[in-house]
């Protein structure tokens, strides 16, 4: 790609990204909010942005977590409206790269259209491993020339690219991966807790499971996860619940009823509510495997009996 790229945001996802356009040949700008990130990616030949304004050039990607810190980035003297208005940038691109709702993404579309700006949303599947390996699935919603403008960067980082209609597209195809991805990690906890109670070599198992009809993306990248009981690493549970938020509202404006989905979610729900929300999205393990010690505390009491001296069940 010929114009040059700027990317906001050097987080799991956006630094590997940011170091694959670099060494791609891509004109880029980085900007970080711990600028302490950023400043590695001048030995790659990037410019180090110290503000968003700094880094307002005519294609802006930003890979933020949510709707809030986009919009952080876009606003006041230190933002990118004021970046563009001040290098006199016409019609600039803003890439929206993380998961935000559909109905957001619109929005801001819709505000930022009488300053010029385009707004195109492509959020991303395939994990922090993904985005180092350039193997993304990228997903656009945007005016058909735009996408036809920025399909040679998405190119570099992804190995699919699809354009699925106007802005909010692809929020919303995300919303739908995002759905399947939650549900694996929870089937998959559900087994490897299953095979842990039962005794069997979760290792073993992994194999088995990775080479038949059950194998999967999550398990490639995620597996030893379960066969060492570590969620430190990669995407969050928090984020992993936001997500799937998203994709609720989107099934309840179309009056679909998503009952597997629903409890995934609350499962998710009850994962952040005990203070998990910081661990790997695998780490849906944990509150399975809390429900499952609470079953057998209730089964234990409900076994004991009358208490001998008080004729009545144990207090609870």
């Amino acid at each position: 790609m010929s114009r040059p790229v700027s990317l906001l945001g050097l987080g799991g996802m956006g630094s590997p990204m940011a170091e694959v356009l670099a060494r791609g040949g891509v004109d880029l700008t980085v900007w970080n909010r711990t600028a302490g990130r950023a400043a590695p990616f001048a030995a790659l030949g990037a410019t180090v942005a110290a503000t968003p304004a700094d880094a307002a050039g005519p294609v802006v990607l930003t890979v933020l977590t949510d709707s809030a810190s986009v919009d952080a980035v876009i606003d006041g003297s230190d933002g990118l409206l004021a970046g563009w208005e001040r290098r006199a940038v016409s019609s600039p691109i803003l890439v929206v790269m993380g998961t935000v709702s559909p109905p957001a993404m619109r929005d801001l579309a819709a505000r930022l259209a009488p300053s010029g700006v385009r707004v195109v949303d492509a959020p991303l599947s395939g994990g922090v491993i993904g985005a180092a390996e350039a193997r993304l699935s990228v997903m656009v919603g945007a005016d058909p020339a735009d996408f036809a403008e920025l399909l040679p960067v998405f190119e570099i980082l992804g190995k699919v690219v699809r354009h699925l209609g106007p802005v909010g597209s692809g929020q919303l195809a995300k919303a739908c991966n995002q759905l399947i991805v939650a549900a694996t990690m929870t089937a998959v906890s559900e087994a490897m807790l299953l095979a842990r109670e039962s005794g069997l070599d979760r290792a073993v198992l992994l194999e088995l499971l990775s080479g038949g009809l059950a194998g999967s993306e999550v398990l490639r990248q995620k597996g030893e996860n379960w066969v060492t009981e570590s969620f430190r690493a990669g995407g969050s549970a928090a984020n992993q619940l936001k997500d799937l938020n998203f994709a609720l509202a989107a099934a309840e404006e179309g009056q679909v009823e998503l009952p597997l989905s629903r409890t995934v979610h609350g499962l998710f729900t009850d994962l952040i509510a005990a203070g998990d929300g910081g661990l790997d999205h695998s780490g849906i393990f944990r509150a399975l495997e809390r429900l499952a010690s609470g079953s057998r505390r209730d089964a234990s009491r409900r076994d004991a009996g009358p208490d001998e001296e008080t004729g009545h069940a144990p207090a609870g």
